[in-house]
């Protein structure tokens, strides 16, 4: 039986886990899938947000940037009677004017990935975790870029949005030394 990080003991987080969380991503439309279910999951679980991924792909154009940006006030409308999924409307119109910040980034850096990484000096953080109460909601890593994302005018990137952000992306290696997740990730 393989260990997982306590957070992942359920069934339900396995795949999740074992496949993708802490996997460094360097596809900015899997940047913006993530961004705009961190943001949902805000006071929410995550588990929740994992339920209802197969709805915000198909209603939020396979997480592409491009199309999301140009959702009008009736995709808004369209969004908010969506029960597949969050119909918060702070959430959805932060997705949608998050996928025009996301451009602009993609503009000014190329694309999004090279923008992002580099918080990180381009490569991840390697954390050496006992017990997932030493794991911080924040560090000055997500504080610095949960900042810059609010200069350039992003909504919902709080810091310890960003922080589940990174772990998720693999910009940290957050999985306990215990889980046989930590030593796969180290290369």
């Amino acid at each position: 039986m393989k260990t997982r990080c306590q957070w992942a003991q359920d069934a339900q987080f396995h795949q999740y886990h074992d496949t993708e969380w802490g996997v460094p991503v360097h596809d900015d439309r899997k940047h913006f899938e993530f961004l705009v279910l961190e943001g949902a999951q805000a006071g929410l679980s995550w588990a929740t947000i994992l339920k209802r991924r197969p709805g915000y792909r198909q209603a939020f154009a396979d997480f592409e940037p491009q199309k999301v940006a140009k959702f009008t006030d009736a995709d808004f409308d369209r969004l908010m009677q969506n029960p597949d999924i969050i119909r918060n409307k702070l959430k959805i119109r932060s997705a949608i004017h998050n996928a025009q910040r996301f451009l602009e980034i993609q503009k000014e850096f190329g694309d999004f990935d090279s923008y992002i990484w580099q918080f990180v000096g381009n490569k991840p953080i390697i954390n050496a975790w006992e017990h997932i109460s030493q794991i911080p909601a924040v560090t000055e890593a997500s504080a610095a870029l949960s900042k810059d994302l609010k200069k350039r005018g992003f909504t919902f990137v709080g810091p310890t949005i960003i922080y589940a952000h990174m772990q998720a992306i693999g910009m940290v290696n957050d999985h306990e030394i215990s889980c046989f997740r930590y030593r796969e990730l180290l290369g």
